[in-house]
């Protein structure tokens, strides 16, 4: 595989620090095709004018914030904007200090579309949609950009659109900020797009503010920033986008939420956004959480703490015995051998061509360190994509660095032996030492 130095080594870094990297993703996605199958699926019914959510369920290391940035590649070249964030301490989905309001700002600071894919793509979306507008009715009239009746026909397609959310909760104020977008856009008025956007990322902290600097009476809040992100899946419908994406990651921190009563509110905000997609209350708007088995379903603590959740997403009585991709919530699987294989292989290339050195970890090399690998004790449950990735990376690095070291050497080695232990260790906390051969 011939890949550029710059993506090769932001992949290798990721990977061994234990990241998923945001570029390059392509390279080294293995397995996963009847997960993937599954939530493009949801992506059509999206683009058709329905909604989704889903949650991905895996331990730490088993692939999901991978598939939720594989995801995420998919939809952006499908014409789709998506906003993304990991939950905090500091970023919840409801607070009392503003934490609700942090993930809003986070998810629309990651706003991200197929030609600006890294992030704050709001500005470039609400530029495009005038000037599309602007083509169109040129398109449609024969009108030139310079043309005085030019602009009253922009204006009036303009209101059309935002005329279709005004119905929506908070639909009239979010509509005359667009409005007032136009005519800044217009204007060559800098200061007041700024304003606009300002408001638009959730920064104005009082009514008063945003009033005295955009004449409207409201802010986005902690108990109503949800709204505003249907009104942004409305509104990017209309400014020919497929839909949006809302991919919310480490789920595990509401469920460490000390307080008891703080943790039911932040359930309380999941099976408001649940109920909305599958009832066809939100439109064009797809959902994705991901979280560990037991942030889900401990009985305490868990989502699954939190009865109307629990007796919507438990699985039903067959749910066991085979593996159901169209329920909401998506288990991941351990990847198979032959999976890790073909993975640890694309690896090796990347490895050498990142490097420029010929290849040195030879095929049976790699089926070697696969099969110590699933040979560990409890390695057929609890074994992670993180770990084998991490482990691979650092033989190739060791034996790059030292070339008179031999693969097979250092597989043999006390060191590495020593390693086979620790799947079961860090998942039980016990001691397995005694028990080597």
């Amino acid at each position: 595989m011939k890949i550029p130095r710059r993506i090769a080594q932001t992949l290798i870094n990721s990977l061994k620090g234990g990241v998923v990297p945001r570029v390059g993703l392509p390279y080294v996605t293995v397995g996963r095709k009847a997960e993937i199958d599954a939530l493009l699926q949801d992506v059509d019914i999206i683009a058709e004018g329905g909604a989704s959510f889903r949650f991905i369920v895996g331990r730490y290391g088993s692939g999901k914030s991978f598939l939720l940035q594989t995801i995420r590649n998919y939809v952006t070249a499908k014409n789709f904007v998506v906003v993304d964030a990991d939950l905090s301490p500091e970023r919840r989905l409801q607070g009392t200090r503003g934490q609700g309001l942090a993930t809003y700002k986070e998810l629309i600071r990651n706003m991200a579309t197929k030609t600006k894919p890294e992030g704050g793509a709001l500005p470039l979306i609400l530029d495009r949609w005038i000037s599309s507008v602007q083509q169109e009715v040129m398109a449609s009239s024969n009108l030139s950009i310079t043309d005085p009746q030019l602009a009253p026909l922009v204006e009036k397609q303009i209101a059309a659109v935002v005329c279709s959310l005004n119905e929506m909760v908070h639909g009239f104020d979010f509509a005359r900020l667009l409005t007032l977008y136009y005519q800044s856009y217009l204007s060559g008025d800098d200061e007041t797009k700024s304003k606009v956007l300002k408001w638009f990322r959730g920064e104005y902290a009082t009514k008063t503010d945003a009033r005295r600097e955009l004449g409207v009476n409201i802010v986005i809040t902690d108990d109503d920033w949800y709204e505003y992100l249907k009104l942004f899946a409305c509104f990017l419908k209309q400014a020919n986008y497929a839909g949006m994406l809302i991919l919310i990651d480490e789920l595990v921190n509401i469920y460490k939420i000390p307080n008891s009563i703080t943790r039911q509110y932040n359930y309380e905000k999941i099976l408001t956004m649940y109920n909305d997609a599958m009832q066809g209350k939100a439109r064009h708007l797809g959902i994705i959480m991901c979280g560990t088995p037991q942030c889900m379903e401990d009985p305490r603590r868990g989502v699954y703490s939190y009865d109307a959740l629990r007796s919507r997403l438990a699985e039903g009585r067959f749910g066991g015995q085979h593996k159901d991709l169209l329920s909401p919530v998506i288990r991941l699987q351990p990847l198979t051998p032959e999976e890790m294989l073909i993975l640890v292989e694309k690896l090796a290339d990347i490895h050498a061509g990142l490097y420029e050195y010929p290849q040195i970890v030879v095929q049976q090399d790699m089926v070697d360190f696969i099969g110590i690998e699933f040979g560990r004790i409890g390695a057929d449950s609890h074994i992670t994509p993180r770990e084998v990735i991490r482990d691979f990376i650092e033989v190739l690095d060791i034996v790059y660095q030292n070339p008179d070291v031999k693969v097979r050497k250092l597989l043999d080695s006390d060191s590495f032996t020593y390693a086979k232990n620790t799947v079961l260790e860090e998942a039980t906390g016990q001691d397995f030492a005694e028990f080597e051969l």
